[in-house]
């Protein structure tokens, strides 16, 4: 028998060895993702980005460790739950309407349609995939994610008890009688609403558990949604598969509560009134934000600057409190090891008004409604960067896939954003931002202006985002903006066709 040399043998067990541990580098080193999702939070809402009234020390520690896009939309809702709407487009990867389109096939069977979805794209990539907190949509989450706990609707059920607001308050207040009397707010509105109506208003109190809601089971839901997190930390620190987490606070979400700790931070003689302060919107009935609808019901009507003060408070509070148990999680990825192979995303649904423009909801096309703050820490991700170039918050989605290997599939129409955050690329995703809110609004974002149209009112609105952030300045209507409005008009129509939008415009359009 013929004898190989000895070190042929050496470079031969090397070369083997080699391959094996290019393997094992290839299967053990995909990164993993954690994806923190916030309910209702507008992007002034963190201190690092500039509130100075709100303390958020753990994402400031995303923004310090990670890049920020400053500019980061939600393309709105299909009805008031804009949160279902955005989740829904987040979950299968398409744009507004076809995501709408999309939903009714989810069902409660394992469908193809499920198999389509974020969770079952991270799975086939080779992902362990958790899911805990608020789902609110269509899709079982049980059967999107391999593990999945606490699922949580849409908000706290037992914090507005059984009345249906909106409907009631249309029907019957100021229309029908009690004992001789016309109805009132007082009369139907369930506890936490129409509040406060003055500085002697205690009919709630955020941080008492007998009023339910956050406190329903006997722990804060973001407080069970931190807990659950580090039980499948503490699990998959020891695995080799990289996990996907889905961690979906129901928080700062109304009802507004929190720990009294966390509300005794902040004193009313210190929270500012919005500049954009209104006691009622003007075309708040026509434009869909009316009396009946649930969000506006949460304050009195006319809007009084304590009320917001109050409301704004409350916000702040639940947020400081939302901050803590992710810095936990964040403390718990860092223990674990993990860490230096983790991307973590934070945003939110939406954004929120919380008195601005006379609002208090999230059904509207201004910035503090559709805009949520959004950033990323990871590997390769410049620290402290802020990037102001616009992206949909659901573009989270697609950067995932490009962060996990993953073939994007040509349904998901969400971009990924992974060059802009590594510094790699300055090209923008987009040139426009859409938005809509049923048949009452349409939004389009360009070149630093936003034209909001009003079909119902045939109301048109223009404002210069530059000069004018805070949008508290029409200019539509000024001899200088006419080409301006109707070149952006004819953007936001075809931005309709592509979206598979099918509301017409036309006849207002016709009347510039």
């Amino acid at each position: 028998m013929k004898r190989i040399p000895i070190y042929f043998l050496l470079i031969a067990l090397l070369t083997v060895s080699c391959k094996s541990d290019e393997k094992k580098t290839t299967e053990d080193g995909k990164p993993n993702i954690v994806f923190l999702f916030a309910d209702d939070m507008t992007y002034t809402a963190i201190h690092a980005l500039g509130n100075e009234e709100i303390h958020t020390p753990n994402l400031d520690r995303l923004v310090q460790n990670g890049t920020s896009f400053t500019h980061t939309y939600n393309m709105g809702g299909w009805n008031g739950a804009i949160c279902a709407a955005s989740r829904a487009m987040m979950i299968s990867g398409r744009h507004l309407w076809r995501a709408n389109e999309y939903k009714k096939n989810w069902g409660k069977d394992d469908t193809v349609a499920i198999h389509n979805t974020w969770g079952k794209l991270m799975e086939k990539g080779g992902y362990d995939t958790y899911m805990t907190g608020k789902w609110h949509v269509g899709a079982p989450a049980d059967k999107v994610f391999q593990h999945s706990k606490h699922i949580r609707p849409g908000m706290p059920k037992d914090a507005w008890g059984k009345a249906q607001v909106g409907r009631k308050f249309n029907e019957v207040v100021g229309k029908q009688k009690i004992d001789g009397r016309l109805v009132t707010a007082d009369d139907i509105m369930p506890v936490g609403y129409n509040r406060p109506k003055s500085e002697d208003d205690d009919s709630w109190d955020p941080a008492d558990p007998k009023f339910g809601g956050f406190w329903e089971g006997g722990k804060h839901w973001s407080e069970v949604l931190k807990d659950d997190a580090l039980e499948y930390i503490d699990m998959a620190k020891d695995k080799d598969n990289p996990f996907f987490m889905y961690l979906a606070f129901n928080a700062p979400h109304d009802p507004r509560q929190a720990p009294q700790e966390y509300l005794d931070m902040y004193s009313l003689d210190n929270i500012s009134v919005p500049a954009s302060f209104l006691p009622e919107y003007p075309d708040k009935e026509l434009m869909g934000n009316g009396r009946g609808l649930r969000d506006e019901a949460l304050a009195p009507y006319p809007r009084t600057e304590y009320a917001v003060k109050v409301n704004i408070k409350e916000y702040y509070a639940i947020i400081t409190h939302l901050d803590a148990q992710i810095g936990e999680i964040l403390d718990a990825l860092e223990a674990s090891g993990k860490m230096d192979n983790t991307y973590i995303f934070f945003s939110a649904d939406h954004g929120l008004a919380v008195g601005k423009h006379g609002l208090i909801g999230k059904q509207s096309m201004y910035d503090h409604s559709v805009r949520p703050p959004m950033m990323v820490m990871g590997p390769g991700i410049p620290k402290g960067e802020r990037i102001d170039s616009d992206v949909y918050l659901q573009d989270i989605m697609a950067t995932s896939l490009d962060i996990a290997g993953i073939e994007k599939p040509d349904y998901v129409e969400f971009k990924s954003f992974l060059p802009q955050a590594k510094g790699i690329s300055k090209e923008k995703n987009y040139d426009e931002i859409y938005g809509a809110y049923i048949n009452v609004q349409r939004m389009i974002r360009k070149d630093g202006y936003k034209l909001i149209v009003y079909p119902k009112s045939e109301t048109v609105l223009l404002f210069d985002l530059t000069e004018d952030p805070e949008e508290i300045t029409n200019i539509a209507a000024n001899d200088d903006q006419h080409d301006r409005v109707k070149s952006m008009f004819e953007d936001l129509m075809k931005l309709q066709v592509e979206m598979d939008d099918k509301l017409s415009l036309q006849e207002i359009y016709n009347q510039i």
